[in-house]
């Protein structure tokens, strides 16, 4: 079983416990039809973003985390053939969860979603 983010072709170009970069060049198979960023194509960018931040921060015994919510707000539209550069930060870090919120812009800085989302350690 390959996992979902697997297939997005996603890239970690940073990662720490204050912050996550991910890189994503946007295919025509992740656009609307007018041809940009699908919502839900941002939406699994920022999810899988904040989540690998989520992992840098878990408390001692935890082994994984899941995303217990989620609030996506669609910005501006970004055109397929861009890069996109997610951004991830905590919010929040707590014993069982963690709080971070993930700006998904285009490389040249253009606005694309904001992304807050609730990781409990599991």
């Amino acid at each position: 079983m390959v996992p979902f983010a697997a297939h997005l072709d996603l890239t970690i170009v940073e990662l720490g416990k204050d912050r996550v970069v991910v890189h994503a060049l946007i295919k025509p198979e992740y656009c609307t039809s007018g041809g940009t960023a699908h919502g839900g194509f941002l939406m699994a960018l920022a999810d899988f973003t904040g989540a690998v931040g989520a992992i840098q921060v878990l408390p001692e015994g935890a082994k994984t985390t899941t995303t217990i919510e989620s609030k996506t707000n669609m910005m501006g539209a970004i055109p397929v053939g861009s890069t996109l550069v997610a951004t991830a930060t905590p919010l929040h870090v707590g014993r069982r969860t963690s709080v971070w919120v993930t700006r998904v812009e285009s490389a040249e800085g253009k606005l694309a979603s904001v992304t807050t989302q609730t990781q409990m350690a599991i």
